[in-house]
């Protein structure tokens, strides 16, 4: 927290006098952590510089995904999606964020049926008829960063299947309509929980969403279990994902021995994943990327 004098140019960069800009909204934060809550760090209150940036980038994120919707079909291979993103997304001077971050080795995330995320592209691995798969597109323009993933249906999916696809996509959206200025983040995860354990599905409890705009992961992580009034305040100004994972058997998972990447379903049966990048606005939230 930067001490300034009431005189002083705020610390956001508007230009204003501190106590025309921000200096109320700090104080309202400072009082929201000495009656004991989790508040967000300044830097996890995104300038009105940094939003345009990530907006450009999100308007690549959201082509690549258009892009690979319009052409995902049975007989494509993983890797043929793979490669649409990373020439999409090059045709646009952007790089895809997932590419070597942390080791991870391709430009896309691609996790079919019982691959609950972060399932790795492969000339191997063909789309079949009845298949249900998450594409989570990352991007990276000029240093700011954009996160979004959508689910296809591919063929003849089962009822079964399409309602964990359509439950989970309404689960984001319940979610959604909890992100408002001074509530928090457990009022989002809640409807979210509450709305897939009323359809028989289980939420993902360890792998959450997570800040992202400067960085491709920041803080806060986000978790889709907790309790309403609990976890971080949302402020104007904060940016992060929500991006449940929900699984139609337990919620328990597993990280594959072998590449240390791909999370399965301990159970072996389906799981599906929406994906947005959501903007806290001084009157309720704007979808950045989707």
């Amino acid at each position: 927290m930067h001490f300034l004098n009431r005189n002083n140019p705020c610390w956001c960069g508007s230009g204003l006098k501190y106590k025309k800009c921000h200096y109320d909204f700090d104080q309202k934060i400072a009082l929201y952590r000495r009656q004991g809550h989790i508040v967000p760090s300044q830097d996890m209150i995104k300038t009105q510089s940094q939003i345009h940036a990530i907006r450009e980038s999100a308007k690549v994120n959201v082509a690549v995904l258009d892009y690979v919707a319009q052409r995902i079909k049975e007989g494509v291979t993983t890797q043929e999606i793979d490669n649409w993103v990373f020439e999409q997304t090059a045709k646009y001077h952007a790089t895809p964020a997932p590419l070597n971050f942390e080791g991870y080795p391709k430009s896309v995330c691609t996790s079919i049926n019982e691959v609950v995320c972060h399932g790795i592209p492969s000339p191997d691995v063909v789309l079949k008829d009845g298949d249900i798969v998450n594409v989570d597109c990352s991007t990276n323009l000029n240093g700011y960063y954009s996160d979004s993933s959508r689910m296809f249906c591919i063929g003849n999916v089962s009822p079964e299947k399409r309602k964990l696809v359509d439950v989970t996509k309404e689960c984001m959206e319940l979610g959604l309509k909890e992100v408002k200025p001074w509530g928090f983040l457990g009022d989002m995860a809640q409807a979210v929980n509450d709305h897939a354990r009323a359809n028989g599905f289980r939420v993902v409890v360890d792998i959450g969403g997570h800040g992202v705009g400067v960085e491709f992961h920041e803080d806060p992580w986000v978790s889709y279990v907790a309790r309403k009034g609990t976890e971080m305040l949302m402020v104007p100004g904060m940016m992060f994902t929500i991006e449940p994972m929900i699984n139609m058997g337990t919620e328990e998972v597993y990280v594959d021995e072998k590449d240390d990447w791909t999370v399965y379903t301990a159970d072996g049966k389906p799981s599906a994943q929406w994906e947005i990048q959501v903007l806290v606005t001084e009157d309720g939230h704007e979808v950045i990327c989707w």
